[in-house]
């Protein structure tokens, strides 16, 4: 049986300010968050058609994105980037499973850091 196509349909560093974090401060004065967004599934037959009812709309998964950020305060960047890809396999029928990164810049470490990042990986349980 012939593997099936592997394509990535990628977003990187979607930025937005926002108020998650562990301290109270940090809800209340926010930062800068960026995102990556990773999503494999097979484009082909957009591709070949060049029609994007059949494939993701990045704009759409931009909004999910922006929506899972801003409207719900999080303790934990890994809460976020969770969220956002098990959202996504959900929404999208097609996608084969998102890999989201998440990055607070600047985080309250107690010394110089540029970023603390959280990954995570969902994957469609008949894609694994």
């Amino acid at each position: 049986m012939p593997l099936a196509p592997s394509s990535y349909i990628r977003l990187q560093n979607v930025t937005f300010y926002a108020h998650h974090g562990v301290h109270k401060e940090e809800h209340f004065v926010g930062a800068k968050y960026e995102v990556d967004a990773e999503l494999r599934c097979d484009f082909s037959r957009a591709a070949i058609d060049d029609n994007i009812t059949e494939t993701i709309d990045y704009g759409i998964v931009y909004k999910r994105i922006e929506e899972a950020i801003t409207r719900k305060k999080r303790y934990l960047i890994e809460a976020v980037a969770y969220s956002i890809a098990n959202r996504l396999l959900e929404e999208f029928s097609m996608l084969q499973s998102a890999t989201i990164r998440v990055r607070k810049r600047n985080p309250p470490i107690g010394g110089v850091c540029d970023y603390a990042e959280a990954e995570y990986t969902a994957t469609r349980p008949d894609n694994q």
